[in-house]
């Protein structure tokens, strides 16, 4: 049980010991019960530098949105898009595709990421939107001490990355650098099919089919810097910067491809301690990320006639965060506030402009929060509140800007039993705004698809659960409940609809002996409308998934057998141009082991048996080619890999 369980135990994600999220000596109690944490992503997680694929791996209750060969797109418990709630070293960023080509998750790489937690529910109140779950990301920190390593990577279909990170500095001065560059071809699903063979087989217009069959389909560059400053012993000033560009990403199954995708992060933070009496620990966070987008038709048949809508996004936020402890209670108070900005204008070879896709649109948030966190004997308690006041402004002189105001709040509860049994349970509420896609929103022929007569979101939630060790077993149990008012729903244009999401998940872990472990992880989701609608089923809930693992370790190696398994997708909106699914089981292998000193050396092989299949539905919230029986994307086939890390 002394052993640091590896990244593959799925379920292990999804225990918390008290030295993983530290504040001011404690951890949330809902972090305590309701959080996911996967370690060592850096390490672990070099198959290839996408996260969705990293986290889908390793949660069960997170799926893959499969768009292309990177920077693919998560669905947790039902949730997308806004719905959840992606910070990347406390900042935001925000895709600037309305089509989804670019995510939060793509704009980190896992190279650069120590951590990804993932706490489930309506359970935050310091950031702004969190309506069903955060995915909060940690990138990889500077040490004192001069340490680096060098990753080189190959694998199927063209893949190739190289990265290098090094860190060093004094007690009072600490600096990291880390850069990488990945690049890889069209891959093959089960069947052999590449990129536009699928194009081909789905009977995709001739012109919507790429004209070259040998694209390559991305290439990726990426740089993390970071710098930490001891002012003294109890304050210091964080600072860091995150670039990445891509080049020429393939989409298939939607009409456009990405020219390139270049966003940057910057972060400045400051923390003081043992301020005085009324201030146990301050912070005040600074952060800014932008994004540059242009996608068009270049590399189809009809790239004579080319099209490109150019979208661009930023946002800058700011949050004041004082935590005190005051009669063994402990809390915090703070403010925050952060301006989000949206546009884009679609043009031709003809025409330098059409219209604009999305007219520039402020999204301006205002909000002050609190959190109370005390313990009763066995009983664990944290309650949260934040009020939000939220501007949003266009430059469409046609279309209204609109105003909004919420109250969040939620109560979560810890029954520690005995130091093997612990239940929990939570309720809360929250909130999202719409945002300028939503509400403004225009196709390049300039009839509006975005419907600026939009409530936010609001989602009212409860969670019950229980975890237990017996021995070397260990089982965890969530059950949840949501209701959804005010949903956003895209039925052909945005709408507002009243709708419900429930489910559970199970998960646990196994050692068998010193050597052997086992893990394993289910989660079940599923979405109703209410209301009188032809076919009630919820868009994008995912159907039943488990993760299943079997680990050994011989000294420094490690064998890994990985099965992930999806039931069929045969509840669905077909209103939405959702269709049925087969369901699928994709087995892993992974070898790990240090073969030298200082030496290590990586071999996997995923997808051992070649199975065609499909991860991803086709709800209508995305431009897809083909017109009806819009074609479906399907999954590589049998992929392996090779990584060799050197170390210093």
């Amino acid at each position: 049980m002394k052993r640091i369980i590896s990244l593959s135990l799925v379920c292990a994600s999804v225990v918390l010991s008290a030295n993983e999220t530290t504040v001011l000596e404690q951890i949330s109690v809902v972090e305590k019960a309701n959080t996911k944490i996967v370690k060592d992503v850096s390490n672990e997680q070099i198959k290839s530098a996408d996260l969705a694929e990293a986290l889908t791996k390793n949660i069960p209750s997170i799926s893959i949105v499969r768009r292309s060969g990177i920077a693919n797109d998560i669905i947790l418990r039902g949730q997308k898009k806004d719905n959840i709630n992606i910070l990347i070293d406390n900042a935001k960023i925000y895709g600037a595709c309305p089509n989804r080509m670019d995510p939060a998750t793509s704009h980190v790489l896992s190279n650069n990421i120590e951590s990804v937690k993932v706490i489930e529910g309506p359970y935050d109140v310091e950031n702004f939107g969190t309506l069903s779950g955060n995915v909060i990301v940690k990138t990889k920190e500077p040490s004192k001490e001069v340490s680096g390593e060098i990753n080189l990577g190959a694998g199927s279909f063209g893949y190739k990355k190289a990265a290098a990170t090094i860190s060093g500095g004094t007690d009072k001065f600490k600096l990291l650098v880390s850069t990488s560059i990945e690049k890889g071809d069209q891959y093959e699903d089960g069947n052999g099919n590449d990129f536009l063979e699928q194009q081909k087989a789905s009977g995709v217009d001739p012109l919507n089919q790429y004209s070259q069959s040998d694209l390559e389909a991305f290439e990726k560059k990426t740089l993390l810097t970071k710098a930490v400053y001891n002012i003294d012993d109890s304050s210091e000033i964080n600072l860091s910067y995150t670039a990445n560009r891509s080049d020429n990403v393939l989409y298939p199954n939607t009409p456009m491809d990405a020219d390139y995708d270049d966003s940057n992060i910057y972060t400045i933070g400051y923390t003081k301690r043992d301020l005085a009496d009324f201030s146990k620990e301050l912070n005040l966070d600074y952060y800014y990320s932008n994004v540059d987008h242009p996608m068009s038709t270049t590399l189809r048949n009809n790239g004579a006639m080319q099209m490109t809508n150019h979208m661009k996004s930023s946002i800058w936020g700011v949050k004041l965060k004082n935590s005190t402890e005051i009669k063994d209670y402990l809390l915090t108070l703070g403010l925050d506030t952060s301006v989000r900005n949206w546009r884009g204008k679609y043009y031709s070879l003809a025409n330098p402009y059409i219209n604009d896709s999305i007219a520039s649109t402020d999204t301006t948030n205002k909000a002050i929060f609190s959190k109370i966190e005390k313990s009763f004997g066995k009983l664990d308690l944290e309650f949260g509140a934040r009020y939000d006041y939220t501007d949003i402004e266009t430059i469409d002189s046609t279309k209204k800007d609109n105003k909004y105001t919420a109250l969040s709040a939620n109560i979560f509860a810890i029954y520690n039993a005995d130091e093997n049994t612990k239940y929990f349970a939570g309720i809360g509420k929250s909130s999202r705004v719409p945002d300028a896609r939503e509400l403004y929103s225009k196709k390049s022929s300039g009839a509006y698809t975005g419907n600026d007569d939009l409530e936010d979101t609001k989602n009212y939630e409860a969670d019950l659960g229980f975890e237990k060790i017996i021995g070397a077993f260990n089982i965890r149990t969530k059950l949840f409940y949501s209701v959804l008012k005010d949903y956003i729903y895209n039925s052909g244009t945005f709408e507002n609809i009243d709708a419900k999401i429930y489910g559970l998940d199970i998960g646990g872990f196994y050692y068998m002996n010193d050597n052997v472990s086992f893990d394993y992880g289910l989660a079940y989701q599923r979405g109703k409308k209410d209301g009188n609608y032809s076919d009630k089923d919820l868009a994008e809930i995912p159907p039943l998934k488990a993760n299943i693992a079997l680990n050994y370790e011989d000294k420094k190696a490690k064998y890994t057998a990985e099965v992930l398994a999806v039931d069929n997708w045969n509840s669905y909106d077909s209103s939405a141009d959702e269709r049925e699914l087969a369901g699928y089981a994709v087995v892993n292998l992974k070898y790990n082991n240090e073969i030298f000193k200082n030496i290590g050396l990586t071999l996997g092989v995923d997808n051992v048996l070649d199975k065609t299949y499909n991860s991803t539905n086709t709800y209508q919230d995305i431009t897809y080619v083909g017109t009806g029986d819009v074609q479906l994307l399907n999954d590589p086939g049998r992929y392996f890999y090779a990584n060799l890390k050197y170390s210093f």
